[in-house]
């Protein structure tokens, strides 16, 4: 697995490189000190996993996994343990915290999916995560997703007969859920394909005839992603 490290401290970038050295299925490709030279390398090079510290210089290491539009898979590495539940939040395969061993880091990696499969990345199976809302951390199973509406400064999850906001933005639901079962359907809407029951006109009809509308410019992409 092709692997980079975005670590600002040349301490923990040292105890980095050693670990993925004698790890023989890593291979590491890239070391940066910001979120902004490392998504420079990501436009233009396939990784299969990046070591992601947290606090790092121009961009957090939070702000720079939410700004990649098909990120690799992540593991966090920071001194800090408070972030872990935005980090399990954002799907990243595991959380390191500083200073950690070598048994540790090998626990970590051994969660990574295999990275390739027909010569394209696996998009790894999601079962729940957790959304934030408010102050609280609250896990969900992505199966019961309904749709996620944006409304102004903050986003609707309707599961069945709840619902919960969240401050995330309806393009970082696009980019954590599977694309294969969560659709842009809408620049307000985003539905589980898998609870839609009918199709007339500019309307989906979800379970319980909820109406989802459908934008012009969104059309045709879930037509063809339903039909196929």
């Amino acid at each position: 697995m092709k692997c980079i490290i975005v670590e600002d401290q040349l301490p923990a970038q040292r105890i980095l490189k050693k670990f993925i050295s004698d790890y023989e299925s890593l291979t590491l490709i890239g070391v940066f000190n910001n979120g902004i030279e490392a998504m420079e390398f990501l436009n233009k090079n396939k990784v299969d996993l990046i070591f992601l510290d947290i606090h790092l210089p121009k961009l957090s290491g939070i702000d720079f996994l939410k700004a990649l539009n098909h990120p690799p898979q992540v593991i966090f590495t920071t001194a800090f343990s408070e972030f872990a539940l935005e980090g399990y939040a954002l799907n990243v395969v595991d959380y390191l915290l500083k200073p950690f061993s070598f048994q540790r880091f090998v626990q970590a990696v051994s969660k990574v999916r295999p990275a390739k499969q027909n010569g394209e990345n696996m998009e790894p199976i999601k079962k729940d995560l957790f959304i934030k809302s408010g102050f609280e951390h609250i896990r969900v199973k992505i199966d019961e997703i309904k749709d996620i509406m944006s409304d102004a400064d903050y986003t609707e999850i309707h599961l069945g007969d709840t619902k919960h906001l969240s401050t995330e933005t309806l393009r970082f639901w696009e980019n954590t859920l599977p694309s294969n079962q969560f659709q842009r359907v809408h620049k307000s809407y985003i539905v589980n394909t898998s609870k839609v029951q009918r199709v007339a006109g500019n309307q989906i009809y979800l379970e319980n005839n909820i109406i989802i509308p459908i934008g012009r410019a969104f059309k045709n992409d879930f037509l063809n992603g339903i039909s196929g």
